[in-house]
């Protein structure tokens, strides 16, 4: 497993890309198990009223979470290109420019798991 963060205006998100043989999540809406790699990351958005309150650079936004996104690829590098657009997406949301936002890659510590 990849742990893979995007970081932009003073906060983070982390989703996980499972690997080939790994097993990964089971959960209505997820890809067809057969696929080699899967994402598995949060979707946000602004909202005007609700949701969560999260400082972004220098502004308090108002933020709604959607199901997780889960997407199956082909290959590893499919994988951490549409990993790093769904990030940066995501910022891009909360009116963060997609060029502001750095991509960090770990591998997940499975002793953790």
């Amino acid at each position: 497993m990849l742990l893979i963060r995007g970081r932009a205006g003073g906060t983070a998100l982390t989703g996980t890309l499972y690997e080939r043989g790994e097993e990964a999540p089971a959960f209505s809406g997820a890809p067809d198990e057969d696929a080699p790699y899967v994402w598995v990351c949060d979707s946000f958005y602004e909202v005007e009223s609700g949701g969560q309150r999260q400082q972004i650079n220098d502004s308090t936004v108002n933020v709604a979470f959607e199901s997780p996104v889960a997407h199956g690829f082909e290959t590893r590098e499919q994988a951490v290109d549409g990993a790093k657009e769904h990030l940066r997406t995501q910022f891009a949301r909360v009116g963060v420019a997609e060029s502001d936002v750095d991509v960090e890659m770990q591998k997940a510590d499975s002793a953790a798991e």
